[in-house]
C-alpha cells in the first residue's frame, strides 16, 4: 500500500475544544455526534475551562446587552435545531448574575473538565461530553450535580463515573495540566473560544459554522460510513 493510499484509507480528524459552561458547545454538540456517526470522521475532544475563570474579571468589560442576547440566541437556536434546552441549575460556574461576579471557589467546572479530560483519553470524549451535557443544559434535571445523574449519564457513554473520579484522585495535577494544554492549543489554532473545530490547521468557531466545516471535510475526501 502506498502511502497515499493508506492516508486515503484513514478517517479524517477534527479537535474540538469545548467547554462544560458554553451553550454554544452544548448545542453544537449532536450535530457532532451525527457527523461522527456518518462519516469517517475522528472527534477530538478537548476540553478547556470558561473564559469566565480563565479570564479573571472578564465579564468586569463585557457590554452588558451580550448576556440577554446570549440567552435569546441560544433559545432559539435550540428551538430550530429541535434541541432540550434551559439555563443549568445549578449553573457549572458559580455567578452572581446581578453585579456578574465570578465566585472565588468553583465547585463544579474544575471537576466537569478534569473527567471531560479522562473521558477523552479513553476515546470516548464525544459521547462523555454529549450524554453530561445533556444532564447539565437539557432543561429537564435540577441538581445535575447531585444523586446518580452525572454517573447514569458516564455509563450512557461507557464509561464509570468512580473509576473516572478516582483516576483524577491519583494523578493530582496531570489533567489539569493537559487542560491547560488544550488551550494553548486552542490559541495556536487562531481562536480562543469555544466551540472551536479544528482541521488540519484552520479553526472553525461556533456552532454555526459546522456547515462551513463540512464543506471543507468533503474537499479534503469525507467520506460516508459504510452501513453494517
Amino acid at each position: 500500500m502506498t502511502a497515499a493510499s493508506r492516508e486515503r484509507a484513514m478517517p479524517l480528524s477534527i479537535d474540538v475544544f469545548w467547554s462544560f459552561r458554553s451553550p454554544y458547545s452544548y448545542l453544537a454538540t449532536p450535530r457532532l455526534v451525527r457527523f461522527a456517526a456518518e462519516y469517517e470522521l475522528d472527534v477530538k475532544i478537548r476540553v478547556v475551562l470558561p473564559i469566565a475563570v480563565r479570564i479573571p474579571g472578564f465579564f468586569d468589560t463585557v457590554n452588558p446587552l451580550w448576556p440577554p442576547y446570549l440567552l435569546r440566541d441560544t433559545m432559539r437556536i435550540a428551538e430550530y435545531e429541535r434541541i432540550p434546552y434551559g439555563w443549568p441549575r445549578p449553573d457549572p460556574i458559580v455567578q452572581d448574575f446581578a453585579t456578574r461576579q465570578v465566585a472565588r471557589e468553583q465547585p463544579y467546572i474544575h471537576r466537569l473538565t478534569r473527567l471531560g479530560v479522562a473521558a477523552s483519553e479513553r476515546g470516548r470524549g464525544l459521547p462523555f461530553v454529549a450524554e453530561v451535557s445533556r444532564a447539565i443544559w437539557g432543561g429537564d434535571v435540577v441538581g445535575w450535580h447531585e444523586g446518580s445523574h452525572l454517573a447514569d449519564a458516564a455509563a450512557r457513554a461507557g464509561l464509570d463515573l468512580a473509576e473516572l473520579d478516582g483516576a483524577i484522585a491519583a494523578q493530582r495535577g496531570r489533567h489539569d495540566a493537559v487542560i491547560a494544554e488544550n488551550q494553548r492549543a486552542l490559541e495556536i489554532a487562531g481562536h480562543w473560544g469555544v466551540p472551536t473545530m479544528v482541521f488540519a490547521g484552520e479553526p472553525f468557531f461556533g456552532q454555526d459554522r459546522l456547515d462551513l466545516l463540512l464543506w471543507r471535510l468533503r474537499q479534503h475526501g469525507l467520506r460516508p460510513r459504510k452501513s453494517e
